[in-house]
């Protein structure tokens, strides 16, 4: 147990604690606040600008980070802005300072709440993220791990008191130190790291725009594509950006469904006012996967509301969906109208070129070496998003790392085989056959006759290789589709062009022009 030192805190915090508790009881309801709030006690920290909160139980002061740290700082930020971070912990009984019920006595009329307590909506999974793409955790909350999972049911709902006394609690909860000056932000997203090409130019330039310094272009920003397109790393480095110019902005990132669920949560809680002002006071709001809130009537209204609060004050606003805002079936035509008016930019999926590109990017920060055949297969038979990309690459590496084996394609293949399998458009020898016939301006019969010119054997050799690479064909399947040949001919063409794929250009662009068109 933590020694805690037998004083009262100072006025200014004991004033702020007995607006706060009137906030939490008026907010919470009375069965809620008494069975989990009530038995917190305020008491002296040695940082002026750190309130120090204590709990009886571990079991309690994790129940209490997990549904209330963020409340609890943004109400003591309210009332002393010279706040900055809240601790919560749990104590020895008869080492802390209780506050007295004088300390009380002061309450003036409560300050309106700054965000409500969190509850579950029925209809959806209790496990949602509360952001996009990174480990779930509130907006703008604590690392605590407990923060992963969605709150539970309602004040109703809350635990009986008896849980306190029959969960362990052997050892005191380590402190946690509760800030909300910054999202939880994945580093690596930033901008400097998305790859940029055709297919995606529009919307990273506009993402870059809506970041600078300065009064925005336009807003609200929406961006669309499909899963795993680049939609959430965008936002990300939009958040990252727009913080290193303004340190001291409100920047607030969740997904729909989480505007959904605090949405809900407040008007169970009769406090939709404080969910309105936690939206609005944002200087940089960012919502994903908006098509999550479609036929969700009540929800719309409050979101067409925000938005319009947002852009009419000058913020910016970033929305990301899985498709164009016309597109989204079930949201009312006046919300359309209203992303509408910003700038739409959507994300292509990418070519060949940019998921090899990535590719490198991706290898050159892990510790395997991977070779450029292992990478062409991956680029050229993993097409759906780059998630999935990426997640093969990192399969690859990991399997190589936990086994000791050394990256090849026999090991990439044998490794992602279902994958590749489910990934992969089915080309067949025969399309492999015509298209280096008519690349090579030969007759298809060329590649299957006796003949052994060079002229003739190099493309038949190429054809082999593709044949291994595109199609799920075995060896001597390959070998009869060449003419009757034996799986050892083509094992040797194979690796014959991986090699020369290294060492002659012109072997190397024609199997990647190749390639490019088979895939369409």
């Amino acid at each position: 147990m933590t020694n805690w030192q037998a004083t009262r805190p100072t006025s200014d915090q004991a004033r702020a604690w007995a607006r706060v508790r009137a906030n939490l009881r008026e907010s919470a309801g009375a069965r809620l606040f008494d069975q989990w709030l009530k038995p917190m006690e305020l008491i002296e920290g040695d940082e002026p600008d750190t309130v120090r909160l204590a709990l009886p139980s571990a079991f309690a002061t994790n129940w209490v980070r997990s549904h209330y740290a963020d409340r609890l700082h943004l109400e003591f930020k309210a009332v002393l802005p010279e706040v900055r971070s809240v601790v919560i912990e749990t104590r020895a009984p008869s080492r802390t300072a209780r506050l007295t019920s004088a300390d009380t006595l002061d309450v003036v009329t409560p300050l309106r709440a700054v965000a409500a307590p969190r509850v579950e909506e029925a209809a959806p999974s209790a496990e949602q993220p509360s952001l996009f793409a990174v480990p779930a955790e509130p907006v703008a909350a604590p690392p605590a791990p407990s923060r992963a999972r969605a709150p539970r049911a309602a004040p109703a709902a809350a635990p009986h008191p008896v849980a306190q006394e029959a969960a362990p609690a052997t050892t005191a909860a380590p402190a946690i130190r509760v800030t909300s000056d910054r999202p939880p932000l994945d580093p690596r997203l930033t901008f400097d790291r998305f790859v940029v090409d055709s297919s995606n130019r529009v919307a990273f330039n506009a993402a870059l725009s809506l970041a600078e310094p300065g009064p925005p272009r336009f807003s609200p920003l929406f961006l669309h594509g499909g899963t795993g397109q680049g939609k959430t790393h965008l936002m990300h480095a939009i958040a990252h950006a727009f913080l290193e110019s303004h340190p001291e902005a409100v920047v607030l990132c969740m997904s729909a469904e989480r505007f959904m669920f605090d949405f809900v949560a407040a008007m169970r809680a009769r406090d939709t006012h404080s969910f309105k002002s936690r939206l609005r006071s944002a200087d940089l709001l960012l919502i994903d996967d908006l098509q999550f809130i479609a036929g969700k009537d009540s929800t719309q209204e409050e979101f067409f509301h925000t938005v319009n609060e947002l852009v009419g004050a000058g913020k910016r606003l970033v929305i990301s969906a899985d498709r164009s805002p016309q597109s989204l079936d079930g949201v009312e035509p006046r919300i359309i109208g209203r992303l509408g008016a910003g700038l739409v930019a959507d994300i292509k999926a990418p070519d060949l070129t940019l998921r090899r590109t990535i590719l490198n990017r991706k290898v050159a920060d892990l510790p395997e070496n991977v070779p450029n055949d292992v990478l062409d297969l991956l680029a050229s038979r993993i097409r759906g998003n780059i998630r999935e990309l990426e997640g093969a690459l990192n399969r690859v590496v990991a399997y190589a790392q936990l086994t000791g084996d050394k990256i090849d394609l026999e090991f990439a293949v044998a490794t992602l085989g279902e994958v590749l399998r489910g990934a992969q458009r089915r080309i067949t020898i025969d399309e492999i056959q015509k298209l280096v016939s008519r690349h090579f301006e030969l007759k298809p019969l060329d590649l299957v006759s006796a003949r052994r010119a060079r002229a003739i054997a190099r493309p038949r050799q190429i054809a082999m290789y593709l044949a291994k690479r595109l199609t799920t064909r075995s060896l001597p399947e390959i070998g009869r589709k060449f003419g009757g040949r034996d799986h050892s001919t083509v094992i040797y063409a194979v690796r014959k062009i991986e090699e020369l794929r290294d060492t002659d250009r012109d072997i190397d662009n024609a199997v990647r022009v190749l390639m490019k068109e088979l895939e369409g």
